[in-house]
């Protein structure tokens, strides 16, 4: 996307003492510490914060949800601020990882749209803000794709054999097969998982499948393949660099994320944090950090600013009767997520 640039003001604090003028601005007098997934936020977003606040924000990464729970979980690392996906929402919120917020300290939730405020992964939002959402596509290149693509079908397509992307993760594989075959991408049947399984055995034979994750972006471009499951993000991302790619939501539905912040429970500065997750939920902040990411916002007020290739875009900001059709995932018991673990241990063993 375009990227968005902001003309900076300079503010200069003057003291005089009789003739000399010294120019000061605010010192850095304490830290936060922002657990985040991946580059997930703009650098300048960052130093606005530290300047306006005075206050450093310490970066740490990481690349799996699971690892994000499993490090606060253990509580080995102190973190003010965490981003949390909706599958492990209800997971911290039951074993008391993440705290309640004082929203008379966070106003800029009310930016938000109501669309994606009060869902069943936090009811009342008590314990988290809405920071980004998208969803599970499709990218396909229209030279050489000419059929329409509006179906997960077209990844069984065999006149594509070699130039399928699939995820290597099995929730959005399997649950965006599971979608295909008109079920709920968090089925907890394994009739419907076992279907599932087969359909993506015969798709090996069918098109022979490319599995991975984010090599996936590098390899459409330059044409080693023609059509990739996708995050919305790096679809529209692309669709705006290349002419010839196009990101969809499949009409059977899809998987709908949304990613929030949260403080956890044992947090060493919750006022930093408080100021620093209204700082990023305010319209300039969200409309920078959708820019520079590719991801769609939930500032109701920042999206009114965003061009209107992206803000009209229907599969950027879905229509409802899609939008319907979409799921957010669950965080599965253990015993049928041990189903999902040996269907996706003999789909990728069955070369």
């Amino acid at each position: 996307m375009k990227k968005l640039f902001k003309l900076l003001s300079l503010s200069i604090c003057i003291v005089m003492i009789g003739t000399l003028f010294v120019g000061c601005s605010k010192k850095t007098s304490e830290e936060i510490s922002f657990f985040n997934y991946g580059e997930n936020i703009d650098e300048e977003t960052i130093k606005e914060f530290e300047k306006e606040y005075g206050i450093k924000v310490n970066i740490e990464t990481f690349d799996d949800m699971e690892t994000m729970y499993q490090k606060v979980n253990t509580g080995g690392v102190k973190y003010d601020v965490i981003l949390v996906s909706d599958a492990l929402m209800t997971r911290m919120i039951k074993k008391n990882l993440v705290q309640e917020l004082n929203k008379d300290n966070i106003k800029n939730i009310s930016q938000m749209d109501k669309s994606y405020l009060n869902l069943a992964i936090d009811p009342g939002n008590k314990y988290s803000v809405p920071y980004m959402f998208g969803t599970v596509g499709i990218v396909y290149n229209k030279d050489v794709v000419k059929e329409k693509v509006d179906s997960w079908d077209i990844l069984w397509n065999q006149k594509y054999k070699n130039k399928v992307f699939m995820f290597d993760t099995y929730r959005d594989t399997l649950g965006a097969t599971l979608k295909k075959l008109g079920y709920s991408l968090n089925s907890t049947d394994s009739k419907e998982i076992e279907e599932a399984k087969e359909l993506l055995l015969k798709q090996r034979k069918l098109v022979d499948p490319i599995y991975g994750v984010d090599n996936g972006t590098t390899m459409i471009p330059v044409g080693e393949s023609d059509i990739n499951m996708i995050w919305s993000g790096e679809g529209l991302n692309l669709q705006d660099e290349y002419p010839n790619l196009e990101y969809v939501v499949p009409k059977e539905g899809a998987n709908f994320w949304i990613d929030s912040l949260c403080i956890p429970k044992n947090a060493k500065n919750v006022s930093g944090a408080e100021k620093f997750i209204n700082f990023v939920s305010d319209k300039e902040s969200a409309l920078r950090i959708a820019d520079e990411i590719g991801y769609t916002t939930p500032n109701k007020e920042a999206r009114l600013e965003q061009p209107e290739s992206v803000k009209n875009n229907p599969n950027a900001y879905m229509p409802k009767e899609i939008m319907d059709r979409c799921e957010i995932y669950v965080d599965l018991p253990m015993d049928v997520k041990k189903i999902y673990d040996d269907a996706w241990i003999n789909i990728k063993s069955n070369n």
